[in-house]
């Protein structure tokens, strides 16, 4: 089903009324100059005298002035040459005097998260070189009730200069957060060099709220052992999948699951499953701005998702978690940010798994064959992200310095150096938002499909492990009441109301767009 559109906001350029300077002065039109004569009228009743001709009269000069002085001009310019040359030179002193004079020391407080101080300490440093009246002072917080905290300091105007927050955030922040400077966006080109989804992700009224050090989507994690036992491919569509894993789940005698084929269905045990609801409610073509226009999309999309519990069995709440279900060799398809690589890899470092684009759907779904869009089908490419990002205390008394050190930490040097000391201590650092650094990733086949869905990749308020007690969380309890709803045998219609009044609800006490 054809996806809605992502409509661009525009960027209201600022203007400034000038003031019309006033018109020049026009002179007005010369006095005539009019001559008297100097010959005396004669006396009434006289005749008149007999005048001899008159012939031009003689011309007469006035007395000769002497010349100006010579030495009285070259006074004047000797005094005003010396008035500019002292000015040029008082200038010049208060130019440079400030220029040599160094500026204040500034500490700026950065709250982080996920990332220890080893790691950051170093990029800090190389930054603390170049800027060494700026010092960072980095702590990183305890994600526990992470958002409520800085939400409350920041309220008190206590809060840090530099914040790390989740993406879906920002319409919470949206008070507290500086816009980044437009000097900063055209250095960084954000438009540009950025993959898409961050401008459809930072941009309010036009404007950028934070800057990423990262991006991160669902992938379709799988495990090679059991794939290639069955002489299977990862699948490309949600048809595809749900195929696969009924032929791929495995029963004991009682019939009670013992290799599920995906964790999907349901919101007890699916580590991800709202991100994964999310995708569908996209793909689907629901408007997640007005739901309630798109209701039916809305209503096959849930159902869909409860479909792998309630009618294909190959999933159920009394498995564990997916997370360790597939650590463990108990699940074949689990989908998942890059990040549960990591979780992986220490939970079983035996473990064969490999990642594949999410399911998608077929580009025109009316009438089509399914088994031929799992084939070689052309598919919508909508995809679900998730990350985190740094912002500003619009309140902070350094906000040039802080944006001066986002600046660096969002640049390409920046980001190598952030990147290979996140390597150091784990098998590879955060993916780059920049498309050009990213590129260089592709290497690892573990990360490839989450590089190349990033730029087709859409954020909404249904993301998981965000820890905070604002719109994620508010959204996920009513769709996870819907899907329990669901699997409980309600009915579709009154699952989908309740549901809707639910995210107005949450969408009028977040001020959510």
């Amino acid at each position: 089903m054809a996806m809605q559109a992502v409509v661009p906001r525009i960027n209201p350029s600022s203007t400034s009324a000038e003031e019309t300077p006033p018109s020049a002065n026009v002179a007005g039109n010369p006095a005539p100059n009019h001559a008297f004569s100097s010959n005396q009228a004669p006396q009434p009743g006289s005749p008149p005298p007999n005048l001899p001709p008159t012939s031009p009269p003689e011309e007469t000069t006035g007395p000769t002035l002497p010349p100006e002085p010579f030495w009285g001009n070259k006074l004047v310019l000797i005094v005003a040459g010396g008035v500019l040359l002292v000015i040029l030179l008082a200038l010049a002193f208060f130019f440079f005097h400030h220029r040599r004079q160094p500026s204040q020391p500034v500490t700026l407080t950065y709250w982080g998260l996920w990332e220890p101080a080893g790691v950051v300490q170093g990029v800090i440093a190389e930054f603390e070189k170049t800027h060494p009246n700026i010092k960072i002072n980095y702590r990183l917080s305890d994600p526990t009730d992470y958002q409520a905290r800085l939400e409350n300091s920041l309220a008190r105007n206590q809060g840090p200069d530099i914040f790390r927050l989740h993406v879906t955030w920002l319409p919470v922040f949206a008070d507290q957060l500086a816009p980044v400077p437009a000097a900063v966006e055209q250095t960084l080109d954000l438009d540009h060099n950025y993959f898409s989804v961050v401008s459809r992700s930072l941009k309010m009224g036009g404007h950028y709220l934070a800057l990423p050090l990262m991006v991160d989507n669902l992938a379709l994690f799988y495990n090679q052992k059991i794939l290639q036992a069955a002489g299977l491919k990862p699948p490309r569509t949600w048809w595809g999948l749900e195929e696969m894993a009924k032929k791929l789940t495995t029963r004991d005698p009682n019939q009670r699951i013992k290799v599920a084929g995906v964790a999907l269905g349901t919101a007890s045990n699916v580590d991800h499953w709202s991100d994964i609801v999310g995708l569908m409610l996209y793909q689907n073509g629901v408007d997640l701005h007005h739901p309630q226009k798109s209701r039916q999309s809305l209503q096959e999309a849930l159902a869909f998702y409860t479909i792998f519990s309630r009618r294909d069995h190959v999933w159920d709440a009394t498995l564990p978690k997916s997370t360790l279900a597939f650590a463990s060799e108990r699940l074949v398809f689990y989908l998942a940010p890059s990040w549960r690589i990591f979780n992986l890899q220490d939970m079983n470092p035996k473990l064969r798994f490999a990642t594949a684009p999410v399911p998608k759907l077929p580009k025109n779904t009316a009438g089509v064959d399914m088994a031929a869009a799992e084939k070689s089908g052309k598919l919508n490419e909508i995809n679900w992200a998730t990350f985190w990002v740094e912002g500003v205390n619009r309140h902070s008394p350094h906000q040039k310095q802080a944006w001066e050190f986002l600046q660096y930490l969002a640049s390409k040097a920046g980001l190598q150096r952030l990147y290979q000391a996140e390597s150091q201590i784990r098998a590879f650092g955060e993916i780059y938002p920049r498309r050009d650094l990213a590129k260089g990733l592709g290497a690892n086949p573990l990360l490839r499909p989450f590089i190349n869905q990033a730029d087709t990749s859409y954020v909404w308020y249904l993301a998981s492990a965000t820890h905070d007690n604002g719109p994620n969380e508010a959204m996920r309890k009513y769709f996870a009441d819907a899907i329990n709803g669901l699997n409980q045998g309600k009915s579709d219609d009154e699952v989908i109301k309740t549901l809707l009044q639910g995210i107005n609800q949450v969408r009028s006490r977040y001020r959510l767009p």
